[in-house]
């Protein structure tokens, strides 16, 4: 019977690729000034209502949720997730170095960006990771009680959502549930719980 466990270098690649995926969506987002929900979406608002830049605020709210995650979810699923913040927060950081968008449909952003987003985030649970915050605590209710992924992240998401109301334009936020829900769709479809381990 072959084995759901991958190998350190399939780890690596897997979260160096769901990274780059992800940190496009964000651009995507960013550029046309949508919102993703969770801890990432957290990390909009704070850049959007204070001076400090969405990597910085992204890595610094993901610490708390460290301790969670060693205790209820194993050293190793700390490592890759802490890792997977660590470079998307570098490639969100850079990637505008290398790419100028002259014109982005909005719809199109939502939707895009948040496939991207979820195919990145699929594939790091698929190697025993994350991208830290909420989707800790959604990767330890999955193990522990069998909840969707995706549908506690969409609930999370929509929370987020509605908070950004005093922030940004009411047509950002109905982009951003586009987006929100592209992006969950992804993991509801295709996380299946059981098929792998976060350990």
């Amino acid at each position: 019977m072959p084995s759901n466990k991958h190998s350190f270098i399939e780890d690596v690649q897997a979260i160096i690729i769901a990274t780059l995926l992800a940190s496009l969506g964000v651009m995507l987002f960013k550029t046309t000034g949508l919102l993703i929900g969770g801890t990432a979406g957290l990390s909009f608002l704070g850049q959007y209502a204070t001076q400090f830049s969405f990597s910085e605020i992204f890595f610094i709210i993901n610490l708390p949720f460290y301790i969670l995650s060693y205790k209820q979810l194993g050293w190793k699923f700390t490592l890759k997730t802490f890792a997977a913040v660590l470079l998307l927060s570098v490639f969100v950081e850079f990637t505008p170095s290398f790419i100028t968008v002259s014109f982005l449909e909005p719809v199109y952003s939502a939707v895009v960006g948040g496939l991207l987003i979820g195919f990145g985030l699929l594939m790091l649970f698929r190697h025993g990771a994350s991208l830290g915050g909420l989707m800790i605590l959604a990767q330890f209710l999955n193990q522990k009680y069998n909840i969707s992924i995706g549908k506690f992240q969409m609930s999370v998401d929509f929370v987020v959502l509605l908070l950004a109301i005093f922030i940004v334009d009411w047509r950002a936020i109905l982009l951003s549930i586009i987006g929100a829900t592209a992006c969950n769709l992804i993991l509801v479809i295709n996380h299946k719980p059981g098929r792998y381990s976060g350990k």
